[in-house]
């Protein structure tokens, strides 16, 4: 049986990542994995500008990797967590080669009626 993790408001304290965003997650990931890095195909998902697609685009050529979709293990340590605008969510990368690697994926999710935003705002090592 699957859990369903909710969406908190919570600036105190970190928490998974609720399950409603894990897909949109995934597809930013999966675009990584193809090239796209300006995101511009992706619905929700804020264009990225031409500097900050190839800082990501070197930062995970420079890792020496190849990114891999994201794994449901990927959950058990990725968090987020609400910044009174928006969730700061930090989501952990699995490459080919060595399952998880050090690169994070830091993307800000902002509330838009009944939807969500997703703004990435990078990918590095920590």
């Amino acid at each position: 049986m699957s859990v369903t993790l909710p969406i908190l408001k919570d600036e105190v304290q970190e928490h998974p990542v609720p399950s409603a965003w894990r897909p949109k997650l995934r597809e930013i990931v999966d675009a990584f994995k193809t090239g796209n890095f300006n995101l511009r195909d992706l619905e929700c998902v804020e264009p990225l500008d031409e500097d900050t697609s190839v800082g990501i685009a070197r930062n995970i050529s420079a890792y020496g990797c190849t990114l891999a979709a994201l794994p449901d293990d990927s959950w058990k340590t990725s968090v987020c967590q609400w910044q009174y605008e928006y969730w700061k969510v930090l989501v952990d990368l699995f490459s080919v080669e060595e399952g998880q690697s050090d690169l994070v994926l830091h993307v800000n999710v902002f509330e838009k009626g009944d939807s969500f935003e997703y703004k990435v705002h990078f990918v590095y090592v920590p």
